[in-house]
Parts: C-alpha cells; sequence; structure tokens
C-alpha cells in the first residue's frame, strides 16, 4: 500500500511539471483564492490493531487556485491549501462477548478518545470537466499533503491506573496508545477527492468536495524497539470552498 502511495506521489509530481511547462492546450491563467471548512471522520492505523470508531472533527483555512489550461474537454488547475484540522482516533473497548469494558471504580463503559490538531497543507492536480465561469462542473484532485502537530488532547471517562485490563482484549489491555507521547509531530501522506463545483462570474465559486487522507508516516516510533510497528492518520473529510477570482484569461469563448 505505501509503495502504490509512493508512486501516486510520483506521479503527481509529473503531473504538476507538465502544467508549468508544457501548454498544449488552451491557454489560462485563472487565479482564485478563498476559504473552505468542513468534517472530518479519522482513525489511526495501529499495528497490533486497536479497535476503532470514527473521531469527529473540524477543519477549515485558506485555498488558492491556479488555472493553467484547458486540454479538450479537461480543464487543468493547481490547488494549494492552509487548513486546521482536528483528526486522531476515538477508540472502541470491548470485551471478549463484544460487549462495552465496563470500569470498576465509575461502573460506566470505558471511552477514550486523542485529538490531534494539525497544521495542514496539501497541494493538489485538479482536473474538471464542465463549465469554467457559469454552470456546474465535476472535478476530481489528487497530491501530497504535509502536516504539523500543534495540539494534543486526550480525553477519557476513567483514570488510566484504574483501566479494566480483565476485561480488555489484545493491545486495548495494555492502552500503550493512550499513554505514549506523539513521537513524530511531523505528518505526511497523499490526499484524493471529487466533487462538484457551481460558478458564477458576479459571485465566485462554490465547491462541495469529498476527500480521503492516507497518511504515509507514523504518529509513534515504529521501531522494532517499540511498541507499534505502524501508527498512520487516516482521514474522510467533507468541506465545502468558496473562492472569488483574482485574474482571469480574457477570452470571450470561455464559458
Amino acid at each position: 500500500m505505501r509503495m502504490m502511495m509512493k508512486t501516486m506521489l510520483v506521479m503527481v509530481a509529473v503531473m504538476m511539471a507538465g502544467s508549468a511547462n508544457a501548454q498544449v492546450g488552451d491557454y489560462r491563467s485563472d487565479l482564485s483564492i478563498g476559504f473552505n471548512g468542513g468534517y472530518m471522520m479519522s482513525n489511526v492505523g495501529f499495528n497490533p490493531d486497536i479497535p476503532q470508531k470514527q473521531l469527529g472533527g473540524m477543519t477549515g483555512g485558506l485555498t488558492i487556485r491556479y488555472t493553467c489550461e484547458k486540454y479538450f474537454n479537461t480543464i487543468c488547475a493547481l490547488v494549494g491549501e492552509v487548513n486546521i484540522a482536528q483528526a486522531g482516533w476515538k477508540e472502541d473497548i470491548r470485551d471478549v462477548n463484544d460487549m462495552q469494558v465496563i470500569n470498576p471504580a465509575t461502573h460506566l463503559p470505558e471511552e477514550y478518545q486523542r485529538t490531534l490538531t494539525y497544521l495542514q497543507m496539501p497541494l493538489m492536480a485538479r482536473l474538471g470537466w464542465g463549465r469554467e465561469r457559469k454552470g456546474f462542473q465535476f472535478f476530481i484532485q489528487l497530491g501530497p499533503q504535509v502536516g504539523y502537530l500543534i495540539n494534543d488532547k486526550a480525553d477519557s471517562n476513567f483514570d488510566y491506573k484504574d483501566r479494566n485490563t480483565a476485561d480488555r482484549l489484545g493491545a486495548q489491555k495494555d492502552a500503550a496508545q493512550d499513554t505514549l507521547d506523539i513521537k513524530h509531530k511531523f505528518d505526511y501522506g497523499i490526499a484524493a477527492g471529487a466533487g462538484l463545483e457551481f460558478s458564477h462570474p458576479k459571485v465566485g465559486h462554490f465547491i462541495l468536495e469529498g476527500r480521503y487522507y492516507y497518511g504515509l508516516g507514523d504518529i509513534y516510533g515504529n521501531s522494532k524497539r517499540d511498541y507499534f510497528g505502524r501508527s498512520n492518520n487516516n482521514s474522510i473529510i467533507v468541506k465545502l470552498t468558496y473562492l472569488f477570482d483574482i485574474s482571469r484569461t480574457k477570452n470571450s469563448k470561455i464559458k
């Protein structure tokens, strides 16, 4: 899986270089900026496995887009963002009977979640089909993303020393993920999305997108001496973006 992701990153780099250096279609020079916001559902790919539910969080920030050409019916652009995003994981703590583990001190089902707030910067190659200036356009986009951890917050309804180790299963019995400090604050991976855009020359661009992020790095150490062999971020994002044009190609034939 990681080898495939690295290959995809190389492909995106080639696409970006081609867009910048070789205009083989109808030339464009459209620059748009704006802001985005949305909802994230995240987990962490642990090995050994930690059963989880999706952790909900918010994301939002600034977006810039440069449209460089239209090749036949395909509109080519580069999209960059600077976002604040809440990732992390929420544990699903169950026993051998698939029942929630009850804490003996509180007599409540044990709950634990950890919210990792990142400054994220994706850079994606975008391909669109449809109207550029007025109407609807479908698009896909793909590219690398880097991030840096700026906040780490753990929430639980039990004290670690009083956790129910008798009923917990597997790696949840040790609960190493609950107490370890984040070793790698720098995160990197690949983001891919698809969506629908509505444009109007006097109002701007309104974009609805679904996106998936797969982390190629680990949040904890992954050597033979470390507890986890893998601990990478994964997120599903639904977001809205609004862009307004800074500059547009002068061409009366563009629709």
